[in-house]
């Protein structure tokens, strides 16, 4: 399905031949590759999805290698991205044939390397940690590295030393003093204000003093009636439980002296009632 592709001149540092297999490029025993251009999903949009069918689950890794020569890409590219993510593919973009041939080579020269071929490698000294550690600092170099380690020991007994100690050194100046000092004192974590500051706002300068007192005048009278406003609520509910209290005050005085002369009556009619008998 590749013959014709202006994409296998610039495959050059791998062999190739032509086979008959359901991929365009294989890359190894469960790893494969197809090419698809822009212009060409442009074209017939249900291409790519019928040919990553066709590949079923024979592959651990399946690549869509895009060739990019269109001008407006986020469109076409888009639909190809999200055909590619649906499908479980990686997806690879090339801007030329030159590129897209070093992916297949690339691709295809480390199909029986270990994964950690390409992770950076450090040394297990002593001296090239250290190196590793300070020279992260901004302005501190090997050389200082090495005064460092020979003046101090070790990287614990750096990070304790003070200013002063670290400026005995030589080569070392205040600049990188500062540096080594404020990174091994500076907290990892910042602390935020919990409250951001209020900005205060100035009167403008061709403001009228007239003009100005009138606005303090106003913003007076405000926080006044917004304290006023607070405050009647709480007005409110003392006058009406004070008005209520006194009410049933009121009526409970009536009731007791009602039920007294009451009491009265009754006394007074009993006494007459003994006069009379006797």
């Amino acid at each position: 399905m590749q013959k014709g592709n202006p994409l296998l001149k610039h495959i050059r540092n791998v062999r190739w031949e032509f086979a008959d297999i359901v991929c365009d490029y294989l890359l190894g025993q469960s790893s494969c590759a197809l090419y698809l251009s822009l212009r060409y999903h442009l074209l017939h949009p249900d291409y790519l999805y019928y040919r990553i069918r066709e590949l079923q689950k024979n592959f651990k890794l399946r690549v869509v290698l895009c060739h990019i020569d269109v001008e407006d890409v986020v469109k076409p590219l888009l639909e190809v991205t999200k055909t590619a993510l649906l499908h479980e593919c990686t997806l690879l973009c090339g801007w030329s044939l030159e590129e897209c041939g070093r992916y297949l080579e690339t691709i295809k020269v480390y199909e029986n390397k270990p994964a950690d071929i390409i992770q950076g490698q450090m040394d297990t000294d002593y001296l090239s940690r250290l190196n590793h550690a300070l020279t992260t600092v901004r302005h501190v170099n090997k050389t200082d590295v090495v005064t460092l380690g020979t003046t101090f020991g070790s990287l614990s007994h750096i990070m304790d030393v003070s200013m002063e100690d670290l400026a005995r050194c030589p080569g070392i100046g205040e600049r990188k003093v500062k540096r080594l000092y404020d990174t091994f004192h500076e907290p990892f974590k910042r602390v935020v204000a919990s409250r951001p500051a209020v900005p205060e706002t100035s009167a403008p300068s061709n403001a009228e003093p007239g003009s100005v007192d009138e606005e303090d005048k106003e913003a007076e009278e405000t926080e006044d009636e917004s304290k006023r406003r607070k405050k009647e609520p709480e007005l409110t509910v003392k006058s009406a439980l004070s008005v209520a209290f006194s009410k049933y005050a009121d009526k409970v005085n009536k009731k007791n002296s009602k039920t007294q002369r009451e009491e009265k009556g009754e006394t007074s009619a009993a006494m007459e009632a003994e006069t009379e008998k006797r």
